[in-house]
């Protein structure tokens, strides 16, 4: 049987945010769940999370920062 991403652990000690239904699968994967505004962003080092598609410009914003991106019109 195939192990699915939280069933690995993948996120032991790191802390996340996700759709607050499945706060509960990020703490059994290690992970501590932040729970923030639908339209906000976490980061935790390079790892860049949001709640749900409300939150895009945010995580967008977070992503490019952590990438070293920078855009200019």
């Amino acid at each position: 049987m195939r192990k699915s991403i939280f069933q690995a652990e993948s996120f032991k000690g790191r802390k996340l945010t996700a759709y607050p239904a499945v706060g509960p699968e990020v703490t059994i994967a290690g992970g501590e769940f932040q729970n923030i505004p639908v339209d906000g962003a976490y980061v935790d080092g390079n790892l860049v999370t949001a709640p749900a598609w409300p939150a895009h410009p945010a995580f967008i914003r977070e992503f490019l920062k952590v990438m070293g991106a920078k855009v200019a019109i």
